[in-house]
């Protein structure tokens, strides 16, 4: 995309005025099938950013028609217009007029993704519909609701999950759990629990801190230093061969085999077995 273009010196801020905006935009001419493809054609030989503005002038009403389906979910409308028109950047920049679809079929597909996609990111802090299926059941499980007329925030028993789950393509789970996720919002752990107390509580004061404190961690670090050099001190009960198999079995990243070891030594498996066991009793003993 070129580092010049603009859209008119349009303001797609968040202080953007939408009834100003929504003026503006309907100044601009809607294109003829053979407009679209003609200035497209020219765009795509010309990279004129001038041509370009005009395929997006006349589309600006269809980005707003688009946000327009998407007003349920609580999110600014001037910003889901913003990422639409930048939908609307790429598609002009991408469409090849000589496939024989018009521009605005083409552009919608871009409009809706950058709608959608600024939804999923906006809507909550914790992530949702990272799958396909997942991003799917998120923009229509709220029209499948309203079309059955179920509008509250009651549970949807196993039959309707199922045939929405039939419907879309994916598990009564991940209907349930979607249906959990849109009737619930992010709330901050900063608000006041009694807005009319003077205590000024907040959800942050009452969840535990479940590290350890200072003293429990430095009582842990003395623990473990002692165990430590209790483990080095009672190592010398053991032999040089008794200590060598005691580390490549027990202490050792990957473990050596017994039959390794037993080749090492020229001893019997068995033998190997019993002098490990045998070391770990001694070091037990030692400690204790």
């Amino acid at each position: 995309m070129q580092k010049d273009f603009t859209l008119s010196g349009f303001d797609f801020s968040p202080e953007i005025n939408m009834a100003r905006y929504l003026q503006r935009i309907r100044k601009y001419p809607i294109l003829t099938s053979e407009q679209e493809y003609n200035l497209a054609v020219q765009y795509r030989q010309t990279q004129d950013a001038e041509i370009a503005k005009q395929l997006i002038n006349s589309h600006l009403r269809l980005v707003v028609k688009v946000v327009a389906k998407y007003r349920g979910y609580g999110l600014p409308i001037n910003e889901m217009i913003a990422e639409g028109n930048i939908g609307l950047l790429y598609a002009v920049n991408k469409f090849e007029p000589d496939k024989g679809f018009r521009f605005s079929t083409y552009a919608l597909w871009w409009i809706k993704a950058s709608v959608q996609k600024y939804i999923l990111n906006s809507w909550s802090l914790v992530k949702i519909g990272t799958t396909a299926a997942q991003k799917k059941l998120f923009f229509n499980l709220r029209k499948i609701k309203n079309k059955l007329n179920l509008t509250d925030d009651r549970e949807l028993s196993h039959h309707i999950l199922k045939d929405i789950a039939g419907s879309l393509d994916v598990t009564v789970q991940d209907v349930t759990d979607m249906n959990m996720r849109l009737k619930s919002h992010d709330g901050s752990l900063n608000i006041l629990i009694d807005s009319s107390s003077d205590s000024g509580s907040e959800w942050m004061d009452f969840i535990s801190d479940r590290r350890p404190n200072q003293e429990e961690a430095y009582a842990y670090s003395e623990t473990l230093s002692y165990r430590r050099r209790r483990f080095r001190e009672a190592l010398v009960c053991l032999n040089p061969r008794e200590k060598d198999i005691l580390f490549k079995r027990r202490l050792a990243d990957k473990a050596v085999t017994l039959d390794d070891l037993s080749k090492v030594y020229a001893i019997s498996k068995e033998r190997v077995r019993q002098i490990e066991l045998n070391s770990i009793r001694k070091l037990r003993k030692a400690i204790l």
